[in-house]
């Protein structure tokens, strides 16, 4: 039987990554990240690109969105912070 590889590091994963990829390194389900890809990058999702009917992101792609997420979270934690006074 063979075993499933795990993408849990960044070194684990390939350069262009599958929704499956994104939704074990991020523990998120597949149908998520397919969800993440339809919303607009500018509106918070992951941006993508097409090889026939497969979705598919680079690497750095993926690690640029997930800087710039938790860039976007710090700042509307600050925000809510400051309105409460």
């Amino acid at each position: 039987m063979e075993r499933t590889k795990n993408y849990t590091t960044w070194e684990s994963l390939p350069d262009t990554l599958t929704a499956q990829h994104i939704s074990q390194f991020l523990g998120i389900s597949r149908r998520r990240v397919y969800e993440l890809f339809l919303v607009h990058v500018e509106q918070g999702g992951i941006p993508n690109f097409e090889i026939g009917a497969s979705k598919r992101v680079e690497k750095s792609d993926l690690k640029n969105w997930i800087a710039h997420r938790k860039e976007k979270n710090s700042i509307d934690e600050l925000n809510s912070s400051v309105r409460k006074y």
